[in-house]
């Protein structure tokens, strides 16, 4: 048995109530085999794999906050601090009544290889709670937020780990955390990104993952002979990613006809209006029902049903395994070019494979939506600096990563035999990168 197949089996075994990080970890083993097979009995002898997988610490901690009727509540807080080879430890806190140790595991182990591809020097690691924050008073998440940094504060730092906001972590989750954080340590410093301007934020951070989305599949399509103006896109989602990856594909030229919430998804067949978008979901936080009123033409849907109109790229931004294998039969069946992940891990295994052996150019999450953590690592450089950079800075700068992302990868695929294999190019080329400091640093 080879090394990749019995690490993955001893895996299955000892974590079989832990689907999502099976999921993501057999993912990414099952595409490094090249590169593991050319020094196998070497990396068996140092067990790098079982290091690779096993997270440097997992943190998991009670959570008690007040309710508006001044009851005592509790939730679960969790941090995997999984690999800080290359950097600090760097990865969003999510909140949301789905969150548990599995899906945080698999969040933070696909982080080590988003974090690498930035080129930056920062690793994974992943946290949250299952406390929504749908439906509560700013009273209540400041309560809850300042109890989770209560606990969370002994174990992060500008130096040692870095969080940051992700699903039901905004702006306002971020600032109460960071002002308990302060309180506790009297130090002023880049300990959380995703913070107001006023107090250390960077500008482009907010559109920085639906922006770095497009950014890559622009890039991806270009170098496939394809030019996006002109063309038509499917987004799923009406969060953060969601928005401004519509507002930035508007903007190259293509025409986006979808975007969807958890209670259903809308069809506009003349292109998703941004600020309409905007106002219901970040104004008015209604649900997408509003969207006819401002928009008579367009169709609300119940349900899900997004993949099945026709157009070139589909972009599923809302959370993970969103698209299976009928929603990829679908978009072969109408002629779509390329999906670009803008969720983290949007797609199922078997919809990715069909969607590769239909000859549909596929982006990874990893690499298509590691905008954000960019910009998030482009904020701890300005704090460090004491400095704050221009939008057209940092625009730029996240611009030239996310070109640079794709072709890493797509130089990993074609050096391993797999030209436009960009899921196993993404996770060569983030791999490969850990390995050596991994390899330099030692056993530990």
């Amino acid at each position: 048995m080879s090394y990749v197949d019995e690490t993955l089996e001893t895996l299955a075994k000892k974590y079989e109530n832990q689907p999502e990080f099976l999921q993501a970890v057999t993912e990414v083993l099952d595409s490094i085999r090249p590169v593991i097979e050319e020094n196998e009995a070497e990396y068996k002898r140092d067990a790098l794999l079982e290091r690779l997988t096993e997270p440097d610490r997992q943190i998991i901690f009670r959570v008690p906050w007040i309710d508006r009727d001044g009851n005592a509540r509790v939730n679960t807080g969790y941090r995997v601090q999984f690999n800080n080879a290359i950097g600090p430890y760097k990865g969003g806190l999510r909140l949301h009544p789905s969150v548990n140790i599995s899906i945080i595991k698999f969040l933070g182990f696909e982080q080590i290889f988003k974090n690498s591809l930035t080129g930056l020097p920062i690793g994974g690691a992943k946290g949250g709670s299952d406390f929504d924050p749908k439906g509560k008073t700013d009273r209540e998440i400041m309560s809850f937020c300042q109890n989770f940094m209560l606990e969370l504060y002994k174990y992060i730092g500008a130096d040692t780990d870095v969080p940051a906001g992700d699903i039901g972590t905004g702006a306002r989750e971020i600032g109460y955390m960071f002002g308990e954080y302060k309180r506790i340590k009297s130090l002023h410093e880049g300990v959380l990104t995703g913070k107001g301007l006023s107090y250390g934020g960077s500008l482009a951070r907010t559109e920085a993952t639906g922006y770095g989305l497009l950014y890559l599949t622009e890039e991806m399509l270009k170098c496939n002979g394809i030019e996006v103006a002109g063309k038509t896109a499917l987004v799923s989602g009406s969060g953060n990613v969601a928005i401004y990856a519509i507002e930035k594909a508007t903007q190259l030229g293509i025409k986006v006809l979808t975007c969807s919430d958890s209670t259903g998804w809308v069809y506009d067949p003349d292109g998703i209006d941004v600020a309409t978008l905007k106002q219901i979901k970040e104004v008015e936080r209604k649900r997408l029902t509003e969207y006819k009123k401002y928009r008579p033409n367009s169709e609300y849907h119940e349900g899900r049903g997004v993949w099945q109109i026709k157009a070139d790229i589909a972009l599923p931004c809302a959370t993970q395994n969103e698209l299976n294998i009928d929603d990829a039969k679908l978009l072969v069946a109408n002629g779509c070019l390329a999906v670009a992940e803008g969720a983290n891990m949007p797609t199922t295994a078997d919809a990715v494979k069909y969607l590769q052996d239909n000859g549909v150019l596929l982006a990874p999450a990893k690499a298509a939506n590691a905008g954000g953590v960019a910009t998030s690592a482009l904020e701890m450089s300005q704090n460090s600096e004491r400095l704050n950079w221009t939008f057209e800075e940092v625009d730029s700068k996240l611009k030239g990563i996310m070109v640079n992302i794709f072709h890493n990868m797509d130089d990993a695929a074609k050096k391993y035999g797999m030209d436009k294999n960009y899921v196993a190019g993404a996770n060569i080329a983030g791999f490969e990168k850990v390995l050596n400091a991994m390899t330099a640093q030692g056993i530990c």
